[in-house]
């Protein structure tokens, strides 16, 4: 099962938080899970607080009039289960600040359902794809972080996350190395922004990415592709989705 909550709340007054307010938060929301596990591949997507903020140095504050939410996801059973079961109604107090909810709403697929649609039925397949990151969006290179959506980093972490969770197998390096073949960044409008940690921080990029696949290309590695992307919106994309980075829609596919 996979499932992708979102809840929608208001502030009962205006309130600043510190930027790294988002590890505060999911350790808040994963105790009230019970989650208390990290594996390698993490089970759990996060979206940190979505909204108009407003930033000043090491703090960002909230508006009283202004809607917010956050969106959690859940990439097996045991995460899914937990997200359907997490009750919000009492809201979310934080470094004082306390989050009112409105309301919520969950979509929910499986990997069998996923791969269904876009794969097993052979589909027309879709050539160009709009992606909207949202928080910011790197990929682990050694040491060091890219903040830049590379097809063949992008599709590479949305890979790991399907193979290791999902019960339907769709390749590895030679996967990755067809895709990237055929595939191009038609158009983006990005910028870099720091994630904060409580020890230093991760550049990132937030923005929107336009893809294109070469209509040369197989359609059946194309719809392969469809479908990577159908799952980004629930896995995230890149490092630390975790806390918060990496958090990903697709505008149109």
């Amino acid at each position: 099962m996979l499932i992708r909550s979102r809840w929608n709340f208001t502030l009962a007054a205006p309130a600043t938080l510190p930027k790294t307010y988002r590890l505060e938060l999911v350790k808040e929301l994963c105790r009230r899970m019970e989650i208390d596990r990290v594996d390698v591949v993490t089970n759990l997507s996060f979206s940190g607080i979505l909204g108009e903020v407003d930033t000043h140095r090491d703090f960002i504050s909230f508006s009283g009039d202004r809607p917010y939410h956050i969106i959690l996801s859940g990439l097996d059973a045991t995460a899914s289960k937990a997200i359907a079961d997490l009750d919000l109604s009492d809201g979310l107090e934080l470094f004082g600040a306390k989050f009112q909810q409105r309301d919520r709403t969950d979509e929910t697929t499986t990997y069998e359902q996923l791969y269904t649609t876009c794969v097993a039925n052979e589909p027309e397949p879709n050539y160009s794809f709009d992606l909207e990151f949202h928080t910011p969006t790197a990929f682990s290179q050694r040491i060091i972080s890219l903040p830049l959506p590379v097809p063949a980093s992008l599709f590479r972490s949305w890979l790991l996350r399907w193979n290791h969770f999902a019960p339907i197998y769709l390749g590895s390096d030679e996967l990755i190395s067809y895709l990237t073949e055929y595939t191009f960044i038609r158009r983006h409008r990005i910028r870099t922004r720091s994630f904060p940690l409580p020890k230093g921080y991760v550049n990132g990029f937030i923005g929107e990415v336009s893809l294109q696949i070469l209509r040369r290309s197989d359609p059946l590695l194309a719809n392969v592709a469809n479908l990577l992307m159908s799952y980004a919106p629930f896995a995230g994309t890149g490092v630390k989705t975790r806390l918060g980075m990496g958090h990903t829609s697709v505008v149109s596919l």
